[in-house]
């Protein structure tokens, strides 16, 4: 039989002491590893495969985890997870209890920074290496950022510190042209012209500008050229850079070929790399698609309304205005910042603009929020995708935390549809014209309504509506959690005596209704899938104190701590927020 060289390698350790001849037999294995895993039990495919031949190099080269390693976003981390200890344990990935999706500190000594969100990486292991030098420790710092990544403000900014210190950092661009969809901007085009036109642009290279010792373009698939150039770098002292071309989803066709389907493909077959076809039957839109089509209806109307994104074109299904509109719809790379205050520009001059933020990245842009938007209140739509728990990715990525950052802030209305006709009439709705800024969370995902493009209908903004009538228990339910509380209600004995109600808006609360609802019952549950601490509940709460109500108070939603990855059922569960969950609750209550 030949020989299986992944087999043999628990810890880089063991990697170092191959031949390097043997390395790109290595790398196939490792490839065939990740498409064997990932086929079957899904996650981010396309962005480990480009990068086997960087990973193995990296660890080959530099004593991890002495060396530190940083990856951004850690969508490419697979094979390094698999070299570090965690190959037994791989087909746990982004399960219940078992390995994370992303690099996380708690788990390996070689997840030196815990990451999830982009351009993260060259903040840490700059600080990693200013921490070496103040304690006379000698190590190198490396870390592994995008094309998509580095355009960030954020990044910017650690390479703007960077190039003015003498600190034993290597920044190494990991240039495959695409984030999730493909990067967008000035700096892209400036990358593909130093790929195609070395010689012109030598002289006026951004990198070197910034005091870094640029290094590249070379290819991020030979193995050879990779080791030889990290070797040379290690003796290099201070800030150097160096750009690696790689190809997303190297090594399984259809991942090269439709990078986007392929970041994350869901199933496949593992030998043909075709996507195994999902049962047919008629389902529940996505909630994103929901948002995607409305918006692209209601700008056939309306010729003031723009969609703007921070590179999630697909993932918030804004593809659809970009193919019907393309000057009305704007991909602004990851630049969450940059998104909200745009947004803002051109809300003060008269646009409509639904700004689509996933729920996890808007908290990336929390002082635009506030001092560009809501203290001006100026009229933008936040469009906030993946609210609430989201599975999977995990802590990273849940959408938990929105309502109670954005309840605080003066000005801003808070929405959180039930269901996909709710969404469809809030977006028409803001459209036809608000005083202030909105936001409207709605979650990962397909809802339960299949007939629903209906004819639009306004949402009286601030009006909670009653689901189902009851006269000892008042459920109060933010969002498409609504559901799980009439799957509740379904099962329960007594389902008479529990009245169903659905506040919609988060802020401001429907008072009128609050005030007859707590003058009728005098037990009363709150349930949302974000935070107990700050979110509806609280609001709740704070209505209750403010007008004297002793009522007795449940408030179910996401504990006070970080809830890890599996999927959204089993973290309901997990956070008694499940049918079964609030089934228990109505009981002992009564």
């Amino acid at each position: 039989m030949p020989e299986n060289l992944l087999q043999s390698i628990i810890f880089p350790a063991d990697l170092r002491k191959l031949n390097q001849n043997k390395l790109p037999k290595l790398a196939q294995e490792l490839r065939d590893f990740i498409i064997d895993i990932v086929a079957t039990k899904e996650g981010h495919l396309g962005a480990s495969l480009g990068v086997v031949e960087l990973t193995i190099a990296l660890h080959y080269v530099f004593n991890t985890p002495k060396d530190l390693l940083v990856w951004d976003v850690g969508h490419q981390a697979y094979g390094h997870k698999i070299l570090t200890g965690r190959k037994d344990n791989f087909h746990t990935n982004r399960q219940l209890h078992g390995i994370s999706g992303f690099p996380k500190r708690s788990e390996s000594e070689y997840d030196t920074f815990g990451v999830g969100h982009s351009s993260t990486s060259i903040s840490a292991a700059l600080g990693m290496a200013i921490a070496s030098q103040l304690k006379d420790e000698h190590k190198h710092h490396i870390a592994v950022i995008g094309d998509a990544s580095i355009a960030s403000g954020m990044a910017f900014e650690a390479l703007n510190h960077a190039g003015v210190t003498n600190a034993n950092l290597l920044v190494i661009l990991n240039d495959n042209a695409i984030g999730i969809d493909p990067a967008v901007g000035a700096l892209k085009d400036y990358l593909t012209r130093v790929k195609s036109e070395r010689s012109d642009v030598e002289q006026d290279n951004i990198f070197e500008a910034l005091n870094f010792d640029y290094s590249g373009p070379i290819d991020g698939h030979n193995l050879e050229e990779l080791i030889r150039e990290l070797e040379r770098l290690k003796h290099i002292s201070g800030p150097k850079f160096l750009h690696v071309i790689t190809t997303k989803g190297k090594g399984l066709r259809q991942a090269e070929e439709d990078q986007v389907k392929y970041h994350a493909p869901g199933k496949f077959d593992k030998v043909s790399g075709d996507l195994l076809p999902k049962p047919k039957s008629i389902q529940p839109p996505k909630y994103q698609d929901v948002f995607g089509k409305t918006i692209v209806e209601l700008a056939e109307q309306n010729d003031k309304i723009v969609g703007i994104t921070p590179a999630m074109l697909t993932g918030s299904s804004l593809k659809f205005m970009l193919d019907k509109f393309p000057n009305r719809t704007f991909d602004v790379g990851i630049a969450e910042q940059h998104a909200v205050t745009l947004a803002a520009g051109m809300a003060a001059e008269g646009i409509i603009p639904y700004c689509n933020v996933y729920s996890t990245f808007l908290q990336r842009a929390y002082d635009q929020i506030i001092h560009d938007v809501a203290l001006q209140n100026l009229p933008v739509i936040f469009c906030l995708d993946r609210a609430g728990l989201v599975g999977e990715d995990g802590a990273t990525h849940h959408g938990v935390f929105d309502l109670a950052y954005l309840r605080c802030i003066p000005n801003l209305t808070i929405f959180a549809p039930r269901n996909e006709i709710e969404l469809r009439n809030i977006l028409y709705t803001v459209q036809l014209g608000i005083e202030n800024p909105i936001a409207i969370r709605y979650p990962r995902g397909r809802g339960v309504t299949i007939d629903w493009q209906l004819p639009f209908d306004t949402i009286e903004l601030g009006k909670g509506a009653c689901l189902q009538e009851g006269n000892e228990i008042a459920i109060l339910s933010i969002g498409s959690l609504a559901k799980n509380v009439s799957e509740a209600l379904k099962s329960s004995k007594e389902k008479d005596q529990v009245a169903h109600y659905d506040l919609r808006f988060v802020k401001p609360l429907d008072e009128k209704l609050l005030h007859n609802i707590f003058k009728k019952f005098e037990k009363i549950i709150t349930i949302e899938d974000g935070t107990v601490k700050g979110g509806f509940g609280s609001a709740i709460l704070e209505f209750a104190a403010e007008h004297s109500y002793k009522n007795l108070i449940k408030v179910l939603g996401v504990p006070d701590e970080f809830i890890h990855h599996g999927t959204v059922e089993e973290l309901y569960e997990i956070c008694g927020i499940d049918a079964k969950s609030i089934l228990s609750e109505i009981e002992n209550m009564i």
